[in-house]
């Protein structure tokens, strides 16, 4: 680690040096988040044969971050692991770079943000960091931006690559790295302190490779949309929609290409009760495909936070259908409650439907069952944090044909975490 802060100061020193006279910080934190899980239908419903699994996983990082008036700088590594998966005496370490960007500032409100990065945006419906994942997401990318009062825009820039070459082209084996090869991302967000009320905008052009070593290709994808919140006294109210067009091609054995045309869209109320107790209603749909046509209508979203929205067990999205991609309709209600300042309970209910019907010999309907997911937090000192749920799931026939398992076996997910997160060091000159 010495060597490491070392290179950080001699990085930041010009920008230091010029401007002394105002504010400079340093920051070193650190994370032991571990997390025992019971899995006895969790991702994968499972049937009679299937036995649970056990297991604790662990999440270790170390970051440091570094700013001043016109530069800001962060390296995060981190070791992911599930508990006694290496050998007492491992002599090939797993630890890799989560985060490494500078951010270079203009003075004006213009930024420029290079490197490893967390993309994280809105809701984190289409772009978040999906922190509940023991390794986090993240990705390499150009952020440009600008900001002022009430307004942000930003433009991300990608392009990947598997390894440096000399020569043969530019093909990218995206089942061994990043789910894309290039990607132009635009959002804008409009807020202002005078009224209760945020907007943003969002456009990402996606390019996935389809070719071949001997000849590359991409297919494009576009997804646009917007992100609404009116927050009128203890109220909140937020919106979404987004639609998605462009070309689908699985790979370079694929024959053709599809064309893209889904949509998605959500609505969701929250009402603050007292101090103590929150109560939330809200409605996903996400649209599917049939297989009957030559367009794909079934929408894909993309590199999100899956685990906010549609089910803690990860059902969907997070984890594959088996069968199609008949989309998805849940609609949600929960209720939360602050027991103590250091204690909260939450529970929500989710029922399930397939957006359309799913392409199946026989016909059980649309209905795929209810979740119900519930968690415990308990802030126990400082930097120290308990949670702990459970969540089971009362399938259907039609879960079982798409999602596969037997929903006459219990489906149910335990799961005890403590978050450790203190910040070890912190300076301000």
């Amino acid at each position: 680690m010495k060597y490491i802060t070392l290179l950080v100061a001699a990085l930041c020193l010009p920008s230091a040096l010029a401007y002394a006279q105002q504010t400079d910080d340093f920051m070193v934190s650190a994370q032991i988040r571990p997390r025992t899980e019971y899995r006895q239908g969790a991702l994968m419903p499972r049937d009679e044969n299937t036995s649970a699994a056990f297991f604790t996983t662990n999440r270790a990082r170390l970051s440091m971050e570094y700013g001043s008036p016109l530069l800001r700088m962060k390296f995060s590594s981190q070791y992911v692991g599930v508990w006694g998966q290496d050998p007492q005496i491992d002599k090939n370490g797993r630890v890799a770079m989560n985060e490494a960007w500078a951010r270079l500032g203009s003075g004006e409100g213009f930024f420029a943000q290079l490197g490893r990065q967390t993309l994280s945006y809105d809701d984190e419906r289409l772009l978040g960091g999906l922190d509940w994942n023991v390794a986090g997401r993240h990705h390499d990318a150009l952020k440009l931006g600008y900001q002022s009062l009430g307004h942000k825009i930003h433009l991300i820039l990608a392009f990947n690559q598997n390894e440096e070459r000399v020569s043969g082209g530019t093909y990218y084996d995206m089942s061994i790295a990043q789910p894309y090869k290039t990607m132009q991302t635009l959002w804008y967000h409009f807020k202002t302190d005078s009224a209760p009320f945020e907007a943003s905008l969002l456009f990402m052009n996606l390019g996935r490779e389809t070719g071949t070593k001997e000849k590359n290709r991409i297919s494009h994808m576009q997804t646009a949309g917007t992100y609404l919140i009116y927050s009128p006294g203890r109220w909140n109210f937020t919106g979404a929609f987004y639609a998605q067009t462009g070309t689908r091609k699985e790979d370079a054995a694929s024959a053709g290409s599809a064309k893209v045309l889904a949509y998605m869209w959500s609505v969701v109320a929250t009402h603050r009760i007292g101090r103590s107790w929150t109560l939330t209603a809200g409605s996903d749909y996400l649209s599917g495909d049939g297989g009957d046509t030559d367009r794909y209508t079934a929408f894909d979203p993309l590199y999100g936070t899956h685990h906010k929205f549609y089910g803690a067990m990860d059902y969907f999205y997070a984890s594959a259908w088996k069968a199609g991609s008949p989309g998805l309709w849940d609609n949600r209600l929960g209720v939360s409650y602050n027991a103590s300042p250091k204690v909260a309970l939450q529970a929500h209910y989710h029922y399930f439907r397939t957006a359309r019907d799913p392409q199946l010999k026989k016909k059980p309907g649309k209905s795929l069952g209810s979740e119900i997911d519930t968690q415990m937090d308990w802030t126990i000192m400082k930097d120290v944090k308990l949670s702990l749920g459970y969540s089971f799931m009362l399938g259907t026939e039609t879960m079982d044909a798409v999602k596969g398992g037997d929903h006459k076996c219990w489906q149910g997910w335990g799961w005890v975490s403590v978050n450790i997160n203190p910040v070890i060091f912190s300076a301000k000159r």
